[in-house]
């Protein structure tokens, strides 16, 4: 197995992640937002059947945390 790639396959790669990428795009822009608030719905209901939802709240009072230490060193 080879350690390296060539800078064409390399090009290659990238054009066909762009592709990709362009795809998402466009794809996102066309679905309706009722549609991404039904996909929001399902993994939050996910979230919550797996047990996640503790270690969510545990996290996010980590975040509020590092946010209101920023806020007041920076003076917002």
């Amino acid at each position: 197995m080879k350690n390296h790639i060539t800078s064409a396959e390399a090009k290659g790669f990238r054009r066909r992640w762009k592709a990709v990428n362009a795809a998402e795009r466009e794809e996102l822009i066309n679905t309706p937002i009722m549609h991404k608030l039904l996909q929001l719905a399902a993994l939050m209901a996910s979230a919550e059947q797996m047990g996640w939802t503790g270690a969510l709240a545990a996290e996010e009072a980590e975040v509020r945390d590092r946010w209101n230490r920023l806020r007041k060193v920076l003076g917002d």
